[in-house]
């Protein structure tokens, strides 16, 4: 452990651990050796530092003579707590003049302010968290739907860390047995059988591969799932996206046009996030401000999970064939919705359901998996061949709010992820992603040196290396700098 690491945990730290603000109570949290001392010189009540772990007494925080409030403090006494430090957890009335004097009284006396995600890495540092586990706490704590929650919780439980330690443990055993040839160089010896370790390597490439695929599912469970409503100028996108969210979030005009730019707001359908995205209408423009719009509207498409094509029955079925070709070419899920259906003529119901919509899924077989770096959700751009999209129309009214209940079930039907299994491993995390397609690629290097016999210092480099990239995931291996990044992403209190 360096020095600088070293500082994290040698002193007694202090946060607001409830959000800020005016409410019924406030918790404020202490971890450190001192944490349980500090608290009792300004505790009056019981004698705080012979009381056992896990208890909870009532008293009132003094500064002096000044009564600051009446209080419930809760002790957990190390290793039995959530940083396997001393931790005192401070319940007080949640005035932020309370409070704030409650921290500057502490803070006067002896404890430091902690940073962002402290508590969490002292968690990690101590041994109670591996780092995809902590991780997973700052993705528990921004989950937004049942599905974030689920992945999240599965990841902080533990099951991506043992899945991942299982593969460790099996390396480690070849990587020694090829370190022991190595101190046998002059004998030619061979202690790890060739063919034996080239199985283990297919057999942990299944792994690595399953895990790589599930990324797709496991961030749009995390993030949401972004769905474009695109179509011509005034055929009621910025209506639909009122409708769907009930609310008047995007502004109606009968004047062509009136998006410019992107509107976005978030919705849990069936326990799963969703982002709609209104844009603007796909036309030819001289105007320079909605050219700009539609511009993002092409950027916006080319981004989503879904897309909801919306037309209406004054649109000519020639422009709406072309719009659905183009579609049909992305290779992205859409859903055909025919708006103003109450105005809808016989001949053009006719005529719109026979148009032909590709499946995107033979499409989608086509499109390459991958993770564009500079974007953490770019792998929203590559559905799976799972997303059945309906062939036919559906048909709405969102101004009168007709058929927008059909359209919401048409939406989670299409995005299927209900058919995941939330109990299996699922990745969320670049971060993991990244460090697992490097591990593949190291081990098909030893694939490759074990076909094209090389010495077994080269095997043992190989191993060596995607050994190190498992560990960067549970942190087995890591940095400060890393640490830092990962951390200062996390609330104060946590």
């Amino acid at each position: 452990m360096d020095n600088k690491t070293q500082l994290y945990i040698s002193d007694t730290i202090i946060a607001l651990a409830t959000p800020s603000g005016i409410g019924a109570i406030g918790v404020i949290r202490l971890s450190g050796p001192d944490a349980i001392s500090l608290v009792n010189e300004v505790f009056e009540g019981k004698d705080l530092s012979i009381q056992k772990s896990h208890t909870i007494h009532f008293g009132t925080i003094r500064d002096g003579d000044l009564i600051l409030d009446e209080v419930l403090v809760s002790i957990f006494i190390g290793p039995k707590s959530y940083t396997k430090e001393n931790v005192v957890e401070i319940s007080t009335h949640g005035s932020a003049y309370i409070i704030e004097s409650i921290i500057k009284l502490l803070v006067r006396n002896g404890a430091r302010p902690a940073n962002p995600g402290e508590f969490t890495l002292r968690a990690f540092l101590n041994g109670q968290l591996d780092l995809s586990q902590a991780e997973a706490v700052a993705d528990l704590i921004a989950s937004n739907s049942k599905a974030s929650h689920q992945v999240a919780m599965q990841q902080m439980r533990g099951g991506f860390s043992h899945e991942l330690q299982h593969l460790r443990d099996q390396l480690i055993h070849f990587a020694s047995m090829i370190e022991l040839e190595l101190d046998f160089g002059e004998e030619d010896v061979e202690f790890a059988n060739r063919e034996d370790l080239k199985g283990l390597i297919y057999q942990i490439n299944r792994i690595l591969h399953r895990l790589i695929q599930s990324f797709e599912q496991g961030n749009v469970m995390k993030n949401g799932v972004p769905v474009v409503i695109a179509g011509k100028p005034n055929v009621g996108k910025s209506t639909l996206l009122n409708a769907l969210l009930n609310e008047e979030r995007a502004i109606v005009s009968e004047i062509a046009g009136t998006t410019r730019d992107t509107v976005e707001d978030e919705m849990i359908i069936g326990g799963i996030n969703f982002r709609f995205i209104d844009t603007a209408g796909i036309r030819e423009t001289v105007d320079i401000i909605e050219a700009k719009g539609v511009e993002r509207t092409h950027e916006k498409i080319g981004q989503a999970k879904l897309i909801i094509y919306l037309v209406d029955p004054e649109q000519e079925i020639g422009e709406i064939e072309d719009q659905v070709k183009y579609l049909s070419g992305l290779g992205i899920p859409f859903i055909t919705v025919v708006n103003k259906s109450d105005v809808m003529t016989p001949e053009f119901e006719e005529k719109v359901s026979n148009i032909k919509v590709q499946d995107p899924g033979t499409k989608n077989q086509e499109r390459k998996h991958g993770v564009d770096n500079q974007e953490q959700t770019s792998d929203l751009r590559h559905p799976t061949s799972d997303f059945r999209p309906p062939t036919t129309p559906l048909y709405i009214s969102a101004r009168n709010k007709q058929g927008i209940d059909v359209l919401k079930n048409t939406i989670l039907q299409t995005i299927n992820l209900h058919s995941i299994n939330t109990d299996d491993v699922l990745i969320s995390n670049i971060r993991h992603l990244e460090a697992l397609q490097k591990t593949e690629a190291s081990l098909n290097s030893v694939l490759e040196n074990i076909d094209n016999p090389v010495t077994s210092d080269f095997l043992a480099s190989d191993i060596k290396q995607a050994l190190y990239y498992l560990g960067e995931i549970t942190g087995q291996v890591t940095t400060d700098d890393l640490l830092e990044t990962i951390f200062s992403k996390f609330c104060i209190g946590k």
